[in-house]
């Protein structure tokens, strides 16, 4: 053992909630070693030692952090308790429900080292070559004497709901440590318990699959993109134990709306085109639409604009051709004609297709009532906004300005922030020109971004 100058206070605290005294917890973390094929000699001075600030040696360190899971009922990884922070999300661990409960305190502790991790050009592309199949066996032997059923899944579904209407209204920076407590306190022993079926344990995943996808999402509006990033591979693991097709797919369009949003187009191409591939014929057409018009984003942004055009035709004839319902996690996403127009006019904008952008936008105000869609309409009338100036409107464009921040007040974005500082930038030049209104909305801009 190596020493270390301070206790693990960690490991001290989850010992003390788990109960148990140093030699019970010694005899289990014998027992986990033999288990798995290794002796172990692990006595009571060791685990003392520990709490002293030891550190074990070999695998030591995995089977404690089981025995205390079984111990305390819950899942306790081996970073909780201060013995090792792997890479999380960059090489898509085997176990996602560990990663789940690592993701969601390194958000509850407001970790600075996690929150401002960098967004990874590099591991955009692990879902291509992730093998579900070969990683399946982790979250299947996690079971426990706790027996959960649809009701309880069910619970998970509407507390989402509930923190994603929250999200949309006050924005990301709004109950972000209490979404991501749910989901390592709450949703993951959830899905360490036993299932009364296979359709009951695959709907659990999906639950947190789409919880964890909110996370993610929270994170991006916030600007912590690679904390989102890590969120939305997480969020794709546990889709694929759910639907590895349909939602599987969506995960991967989650992934690359994030790239695209911040011009990072490498995988960008591969990624939509997979997840169409992946879909097709078994997800519902219009959900098929919205990957459809991801892929035309992404090529309108890597400069393929045939391959765009034709995509978007395609997701048009792909959202008409059904008007079923979506599953809950394309649902998410709000009306489908709606986010269909939005993506349209952003991929026409790429373009320069501003005049065309301008009909798509508006379309896509037009079933996002402000009560329900507060943030992502007050985005879309700043996107309508600049495409109206693009088209040398340059009094209309003020006026939707002046309407976007109507919306944008209140609601902890970075996202908005983002759109305030063009605003004010682009009022800066209309003030020189003397364009009406420029001065004021200047000014109200920059007041929002102060707060």
């Amino acid at each position: 053992m190596t020493g270390r100058k301070e206790p693990n206070r960690q490991l001290a605290a989850v010992i003390e909630e788990a109960g148990c005294t140093y030699e019970a917890l010694a005899k289990a973390v014998r027992a986990g070693a033999a288990e798995a094929g290794e002796t172990l000699h692990t006595s009571r001075s060791a685990v003392l030692s520990w709490v002293r600030g030891g550190t074990p040696t070999g695998n030591t360190a995995a089977y404690l952090a089981e025995a205390l899971t079984r111990l305390a009922k819950r899942k306790v990884t081996t970073a909780e308790i201060g013995l090792g922070f792997p890479a999380i999300g960059e090489t898509m661990a085997p176990d996602p429900l560990a990663t789940a409960a690592d993701l969601g305190r390194l958000v509850m502790f407001h970790r600075r080292d996690f929150l401002a991790l960098a967004f990874s050009t590099a591991t955009l592309g692990l879902p291509l070559t992730y093998d579900h199949q070969a990683n399946a066996a982790t979250p299947r032997t996690a079971t426990g004497c706790r027996r959960v059923g649809a009701d309880e899944v069910a619970t998970v579904r509407q507390l989402t709901e509930m923190f994603r209407t929250a999200d949309e209204k006050l924005g990301g920076g709004h109950g972000l440590s209490t979404a991501s407590s749910y989901l390592a306190d709450a949703v993951v022993p959830m899905l360490q318990a036993t299932f009364p079926s296979e359709e009951v344990r695959r709907s659990a995943y999906g639950a947190a699959s789409e919880l964890a996808t909110l996370v993610g999402w929270k994170c991006h509006d916030l600007g912590r993109e690679g904390a989102a990033q890590r969120f939305y591979l997480l969020a794709y693991q546990l889709a694929c134990e759910c639907d590895p097709a349909g939602h599987g797919a969506w995960m991967m369009r989650a992934l690359t709306h994030q790239a695209l949003d911040l011009n990072q187009t490498a995988h960008c191409v591969d990624l939509a085109e997979a997840a169409i591939a992946r879909a097709q014929g078994k997800a519902d057409r219009r959900t098929e639409a919205l990957l459809l018009v991801t892929a035309a984003r992404a090529y309108g942004a890597s400069g393929r604009g045939k391959n765009a055009v034709g995509a978007l035709l395609a997701a048009e004839d792909a959202m008409l051709a059904a008007d079923d319902a979506v599953p809950s996690y394309a649902a998410a996403s709000g009306p489908v004609a709606a986010t269909v127009a939005s993506h349209t006019g952003k991929t026409l904008t790429e373009m320069k297709d501003h005049g065309a952008a301008e009909r798509h936008y508006r379309r896509a105000l037009e079933d996002r009532v402000p009560s329900t869609y507060q943030r992502v309409r007050g985005l879309t009338i700043a996107n309508l906004a600049k495409a109206v100036a693009a088209q040398h409107r340059h009094e209309e464009a003020v006026i939707l300005w002046n309407q976007c921040l109507d919306l944008m007040d209140g609601v902890a974005s970075d996202r908005n922030r983002k759109e305030l500082k063009t605003v004010h930038s682009a009022m800066a030049v209309y003030s020189r020109r003397g364009i009406p209104g420029a001065s004021e909305l200047a000014q109200r801009a920059a007041e929002l971004v102060s707060l």
